[in-house]
């Protein structure tokens, strides 16, 4: 007989600083310390790349078991095996854990050790930490307070080393700050493959910088900037502009692609400053394109429409949110649904699309669809379909054809004359075959969006709506994962959020009321939506919850750990 293999995985005994602590084989002894309650200090080191082991900071003792004549573990007194230790310090970083192994990570020797890196560190350091980019989120700055000396024994003169220096189109250089840790190279070779940066010179005398030839051009260079221990590479748009600390982060997903990349939204007095990359291993592991990070200028453009809009004559006029929504539920229910079509959009909520399809069943619009979205994608983390929530609006709207298949009949219809009422949200409809002319021509256009285009002029009613850090709501990435938005500003001048819009219309319209929140409307949802069933906005969690299966899915580097989550979370139903 064939002994049957257990799916279980192989623990180990490990003694960190006199607590015996299991572990799974494969962990490294950095992680395990982690997982023991124990930080130990790093600045090579990083749980998504590989171990160089060239800063020197995590030295720690290690010690093995004793070994006996008949080669098995001494035990001591306490049933443990007796450890002797080595006697020189170790890195725990490239190091993964043994049976019977101890590891000190707070012993005199380890003291020590740390307190001469961290003097080699700071010979040649700038100590320009007020006028630093890095400030309050640097690692040198942090252990300096614990490990750091007051004062120095360097006489010599500190070497100079460049400043400034544009590495690319969105990262500049301060190399005098940089300790050599390389975690920029080695995300540049490993995660976005692109071997465009590396060092030169030796000793005191070596720099980072790009090759010969080459820039950090790659649509993944500012994740360099986010793995930076110190303030040498830093975000060419971010740099000098705000001081971390006064800014206000918000957990929220990127709604630049089908990947939903999750993220931290940084704001300070209703001004987004930056993005950055939140780890979610089921998603975008802690990694984010620079296309995704760097979209969200829109939301201050000069064309952003403020105030709701009504046609008075050939001009549109101003007015209150009251008479807009009115003269919106008038005009379309002037007509029946062979002449109302509705274009909504794959950057909607779940929400919203929810409340667009319960205003399509009550007009009856003969048409409904979205306008698809493609561009060139990648084989990391962008998705050649630019539409966020394209997989929800396939579910929510009950397209029975692939998205944008009645495009083209809505074009001919308006141009025939056949569609006399059309409803846009958030879309431009010269992009998929209606001129402006016969814009023109329509009894009534509703035009719902956040910015003006060459189509408002003609719309018979302008209602402002909000961008995507300006509200809350829900989409399904294009793994079939359903993810939240969180509201980190709010809209300015008299736009509102969407779903409020749509409430309200669909009220005017005669329809059900009783929606007070956006999680009212979730719920609504979920009572007819078995994706949604047993689930609420709060429960979808930080790192959302798999819903539904999607065929075409974009690739990302996800952690391999988080794939056997994964199945198991897809076996399972929604909301458990």
């Amino acid at each position: 007989m064939t002994e049957e293999k257990s799916d279980s995985p192989q623990m180990f005994n490990v003694q960190i600083d006199g607590v015996w602590h299991q572990f799974k084989k494969g962990t490294r002894v950095i992680e395990a310390c982690a997982q023991a309650g124990v930080y130990v200090p790093r600045y090579c080191y990083h749980p998504k790349l590989s171990s160089p082991g060239n800063c020197r900071m995590c030295l720690i003792e290690m010690g093995m078991p004793r070994m006996g004549p008949d080669r098995k573990l001494e035990l001591g007194a306490d049933g443990k095996p007796v450890i002797n230790w080595m006697p020189r310090p170790q890195i725990c970083c490239a190091q993964d854990v043994a049976e019977g192994m101890g590891v000190r990570t707070n012993s005199p020797l380890a003291q020590d050790c740390r307190k001469g890196v961290m003097e080699f560190l700071l010979i040649n350091h700038p100590l320009d930490c007020p006028i630093c980019d890095q400030a309050g989120e640097c690692e040198l700055q942090e252990f300096s307070v614990e490990y750091g000396n007051a004062g120095s024994r360097f006489l010599e003169n500190k070497v100079k080393k460049p400043k400034n220096v544009e590495l690319g189109p969105r990262v500049t250089l301060d190399d005098e700050r940089c300790i050599l840790c390389s975690r920029c190279v080695r995300f540049c070779n490993e995660i976005a493959h692109d071997d465009v940066l590396g060092f030169v010179d030796r000793g005191s005398h070596t720099v980072l910088t790009a090759h010969p030839g080459k820039r950090l051009e790659n649509n993944y260079s500012l994740n360099t900037v986010d793995i930076c221990p110190v303030g040498a590479l830093t975000s060419t748009d971010f740099r000098f502009k705000m001081r971390v600390w006064f800014l206000k982060e918000t957990k929220s997903i990127c709604t630049s692609c089908a990947t939903g990349c999750n993220t931290v939204i940084g704001t300070r007095e209703d001004i987004v400053y930056r993005q950055t990359p939140r780890e979610n291993d089921h998603v975008n592991s802690c990694w984010m394109c620079d296309y995704g990070r760097l979209n969200f200028k829109y939301l201050e453009a000069e064309n952003r429409l403020l105030e709701p809009q009504v046609a008075s004559g050939r001009r549109l006029a101003s007015t209150d949110w009251k008479n807009a929504i009115a003269q919106a539920a008038m005009q379309l229910r002037q007509f029946s649904g062979a002449n109302t079509a509705i274009v909504a959009s794959g950057r909607m909520t779940n929400e919203e699309l929810w409340l667009t399809r319960k205003i399509a069943d009550f007009v009856g619009a003969r048409y409904v669809d979205i306008v698809p979205r493609f561009g060139r994608g990648d084989e990391i983390l962008l998705s050649e379909d630019r539409n966020p929530n394209a997989s929800g609006a396939q579910l929510i709207l009950n397209l029975d054809s692939e998205p944008g298949a009645n495009l083209s009949s809505i074009a001919d219809g308006v141009r025939s004359g056949q569609i006399r009422a059309l409803l846009v949200l958030g879309e431009n409809p010269i992009k998929f075959g209606i001129s402006t002319e016969q814009l023109g021509n329509l009894s009534a256009f509703v035009i719902m969006d956040i910015l003006s285009n060459a189509t408002t002029e003609h719309a018979t009613v302008v209602l402002p709506a909000s961008g995507f850090a300006e509200k809350r709501g829900s989409m399904i990435n294009g793994e079939g994962r359903l993810q939240r938005l969180n509201r980190a500003v709010r809209p300015p001048g008299n736009a509102r959020d969407d779903w409020e819009i749509l409430r309200d219309l669909l009220q005017a319209l005669g329809g059900s009321n009783g929606l007070y929140s956006i999680d009212d409307v979730f719920r609504q949802m979920g009572a007819e939506i078995p994706q949604f069933a047993r689930l609420t906005l709060n429960k979808i969690s930080d790192l959302g919850v798999h819903v539904m299966r999607v065929d075409a899915s974009p690739h990302a580097p996800r952690d391999p750990k988080a794939r056997d989550i994964e199945s198991a979370e897809k076996k399972r139903p929604p909301g458990r």
